[in-house]
């Protein structure tokens, strides 16, 4: 047999890397460029770009959600809020994301910004990303910080898995809301606030943390713990959100 032509060689590799890179689920991550959460965005982005290489995904970073419209998020399997609040969206944004989770064109992955709920810095409450985060809104924080203990409630769902009964969570703000969004959602996990060190006043009682809501169509995860760059030292925090990752996008761990 015939050695083939080093430019045929050169030419089915070069269409194995194009076939390879059209192919690839594309992953669209919204971060912030700016502010005290910025840090954590800078840790993220290296170990997510990990995660991309191992699934074989490529991710598309942005600071804006002007990105988004009805076309463009016809090429993305996977919406992630690294930190991305939720208001200062333009309407069109506002209107392509609500379709998008409402009728299963994708997935959803929300970090601890995404519930921050109410009106900020003069734009109103968006109603219907509260109605998703289960109906709450944005109350109060720890602002000096806090260790805390997370406690898996649902430990057969994919997002959960691997994942001990508990953990510890360090350096974390821990959000409280008007009420708990346990009615409206399914809780796959709580903080138990007694744990809070140094303790702390502002507490709600039945405080989950991580949730899904299964009345949308697509996967969708809300994970509030994402304040601090060590996060992403402590092995549990990493394996649940490879997990929402994984699962949100329709892949299995």
């Amino acid at each position: 047999m015939k050695a083939l032509p080093i430019t045929i060689v050169i030419a089915c590799l070069f269409a194995g890397q194009l076939f390879a890179q059209s192919s690839a689920k594309k992953v669209l991550v919204l971060y912030e460029n700016g502010g005290h959460h910025l840090a954590f965005s800078k840790r993220a982005m290296p170990w997510l770009d990990s995660i991309a290489t191992a699934r074989h995904w490529q991710l598309d970073y942005s600071t804006t959600a002007a990105v988004i419209d009805d076309s463009s998020l016809q090429q993305y399997k996977l919406v992630l809020q690294l930190d991305y609040p939720p208001y200062t969206w333009p309407d069109a944004a506002v209107k392509a994301f609500e379709a998008y989770i409402s009728q299963g064109k994708g997935g959803w992955v929300g970090l601890h910004h995404a519930t921050l709920l109410g009106e900020f810095d003069g734009y109103p409450m968006w109603n219907w990303f509260s109605s998703f985060m289960g109906d709450i809104r944005f109350k109060d924080y720890i602002a000096k910080f806090a260790t805390g203990t997370v406690e898996v409630e649902n430990s057969k769902h994919p997002v959960m898995k691997g994942l001990p009964a508990s953990f510890t969570v360090s350096n974390e703000e821990w959000y409280t809301y008007d009420k708990s969004p346990r009615p409206n959602v399914q809780v796959l996990a709580r903080v138990n606030e007694s744990t809070y060190t140094p303790a702390s006043d502002k507490q709600m009682g039945d405080h989950p943390v991580v949730w899904t809501n299964p009345r949308m169509k697509a996967r969708n995860v809300y994970i509030f713990m994402g304040h601090s760059p060590s996060h992403f030292n402590n092995n549990a925090y990493t394996k649940l959100l490879a997990n929402a990752l994984t699962w949100a996008i329709g892949e299995k761990k």
